[in-house]
């Protein structure tokens, strides 16, 4: 897959990154480099590969379900700038 500058812009821009328009050729070319290789690994034979959820086959070291620290709500609700009912109240960030 072929990335030019202005879809690469675009995805700066998505992401909320600022890259300078004379970079933008260099970024097009090192993530098409990079989807093209990605796209060579959907070739790699798996059929009949099982799926798991971690490469080494260890199990997992759980440590016992109990509380270890105190209940300190109202410490902390008291050192928000603003609480209500229990509850941390935060400047609305969607319209």
């Amino acid at each position: 897959m072929s990335l030019g500058p202005e879809e690469v812009r675009k995805i700066a821009w998505l992401a909320r990154i600022e890259i300078r328009d004379e970079d933008a050729e260099g970024y097009a070319r090192n993530l098409s480099d990079i989807l093209d290789f990605v796209e060579q690994l959907s070739d790699a034979p798996t059929d009949g590969v099982e799926p798991m959820a971690h490469p080494l086959d260890a199990t997992q070291r759980l440590r016992p379900d109990e509380v270890t620290e105190t209940n300190q709500r109202e410490r902390f609700l008291a050192l928000a700038p603003a609480a209500e009912n229990g509850l941390f109240l935060v400047p609305r960030v969607i319209e």
